[in-house]
């Protein structure tokens, strides 16, 4: 899978996320303090990588910053995009199964490569909730403008 990563900073597990999504067989598309040709502040990052889930460049994305708030909300401000800022296992599988997200938003200031591993395996062992309410949900967030 095509997984846009984006940080602000090479700090915490910024580089980490990358190492990881390649042992797990997915490819990173880089931004921000990750791609040298890119500016690396949180919003301009986070944006690059919440457009690439929502042109179809890449099917999920990760973005983080020193508390994950800021790159929750430049990437929320992406039309079909629902970023989650998670900071543990439970949180992401959840945000995959209600909402649908699309995005996970990490800090990297808290986020420690063994819990790393624990977020990501709980964000990639969720999946959408076919339950009606669930989809009613999402639908409606995504017509909130």
């Amino acid at each position: 899978m095509r997984i846009s990563v984006a940080a602000d900073e090479r700090v915490g597990v910024a580089e980490a996320i990358v190492v990881e999504l390649r042992g797990r067989g997915h490819e990173p598309v880089l931004h921000g303090a990750l791609n040298d040709e890119e500016r690396d502040d949180w919003a301009w990052a986070s944006e690059a990588a919440a457009r690439d889930v929502a042109e179809g460049r890449a099917e999920q994305a990760i973005v983080a910053c020193w508390t994950g708030t800021g790159a929750s909300i430049a990437a929320n401000k992406v039309r079909g995009v629902r970023a989650a800022l998670c900071a543990d296992a439970e949180t992401a599988r959840g945000a995959r199964r209600w909402n649908d997200a699309n995005v996970l938003a990490l800090s990297l200031r808290l986020t420690s490569t063994p819990l790393l591993t624990e977020i990501l395996d709980g964000w990639f062992a969720g999946e959408p909730s076919p339950d009606d309410t669930d989809v009613a949900n999402i639908r409606h967030v995504d017509e909130i403008r």
